[in-house]
């Protein structure tokens, strides 16, 4: 399945957006050392990637790595991230997205160690904005098993705790996947600071989130 009428980004828009948002994850503190990866499609078989063994916060446009949806790498000096595998995955399970980028920030990835899922509805932006983040089941990181874990969830959801790992978001361009993570880390946050540490949640209602629910069905349109 191919999307049509799509207006694809130029490699150099792209490789400029990656060495951008690694920059913000970096300093976010959503990734350490050499953690996390993103990659952004500039046609319908053919994606951009982070390289392996780089820390995402000094990266340059000439590291990043253009591969097709085959895992052939087309151009690149260096080896692309070790996850590739799985952002192929998300690519071919729904070609809407245009972006992925995995990280681990911290609040987020505490609930995914501890196999808990964000779909609390206290937060109307995050009902509207992001929906539920489920927990997809442990995989050892680069292994095939990690890309099988995640494809039940990339066409009904917009993004997901990987169990014992980090967090996965994908997006219609390079920026709406970051800033979906940005929301997973926020949602995260609240719901560890109402549900763990104050310790009073008060969830919207049904019908306030059937209201919600409506709003986020018009903005897809």
């Amino acid at each position: 399945m191919i999307v049509e009428d799509i207006n694809y980004p130029s490699d150099s828009e792209v490789k400029k957006a990656l060495v951008d948002i690694g920059r913000r994850i970096y300093e976010k503190g959503f990734v350490a050392a050499n953690d996390g990866n993103i990659s952004c499609k500039v046609d319908p078989n053919t994606i951009w990637i982070t390289p392996t063994g780089v820390s995402k916060g000094f990266m340059t446009s000439d590291m990043m790595i253009k591969m097709n949806l085959d895992g052939k790498i087309i151009a690149g000096k260096l080896k692309p991230s070790s996850e590739f595998k799985m952002h192929l995955r998300v690519y071919k399970e729904n070609p809407e997205v245009m972006a992925v980028m995995h990280a681990h920030p911290p609040i987020a990835t505490s609930f995914a160690i501890a196999g808990i899922s964000l779909d609390k509805a206290i937060l109307p932006e995050a009902v509207v904005q992001l929906g539920s983040v489920p927990v997809a089941p442990y995989a050892t990181p680069g292994s095939q098993g990690v890309p099988d874990s995640i494809a039940p969830y990339c066409k009904t959801y917009n993004g997901v705790l990987l169990a014992n790992h980090g967090a996965l978001s994908w997006g219609r361009d390079i920026y709406e996947a970051y800033y979906r993570m940005e929301s997973i880390e926020y949602y995260a946050s609240v719901l560890m600071y109402t549900g763990y540490i104050i310790g009073k949640q008060n969830k919207l209602s049904p019908s306030q989130v059937e209201e919600l629910l409506d709003i986020r069905s018009n903005l897809k349109h």
